[in-house]
């Protein structure tokens, strides 16, 4: 599956009633690396997630101080090196705000919402 348009996304942001409130949006792009954490090479990544906890966890991001949308998307299969993993946006008033809930929206969609495994 191809990784969404963020231009498309970042309109979408900007075209909300509340987008007056809109100082910053980050986007983070993951893509599967040819070495695991401890620098093991990596042909590939089989990547599954859970579509209803990923959606609860953008609803409540969008909930969190300051922040005024959330997006994010996540692949699924078998993934090859160079593949994207997932896209994700936060818009929100000022920067700690901001960067702290991408920080936390990733965290958990890497250890909540997805399970992958890596093939040497």
């Amino acid at each position: 599956m191809s990784a969404p348009d963020v231009n498309a996304w970042i309109e979408d942001v900007k075209a909300q009633p509340d987008s007056d409130r809109i100082g910053m949006m980050l986007i983070h792009r993951g893509v599967v690396r040819g070495t695991t954490r401890a620098g093991e090479p990596v042909s590939a990544m089989t990547l599954t997630y859970d579509a209803d906890l990923l959606a609860r966890f953008v609803a409540e991001a969008g909930a969190w101080e300051g922040i005024v949308a959330a997006r994010a998307w996540v692949n699924e299969g078998l993934l090859a090196v160079g593949d994207d993993i997932m896209s994700v946006l936060v818009a929100g008033d000022i920067r700690p705000n901001v960067f702290a809930a991408l920080e936390r929206l990733v965290g958990l969609i890497k250890s909540e919402v997805v399970s992958e495994s890596e093939t040497g």
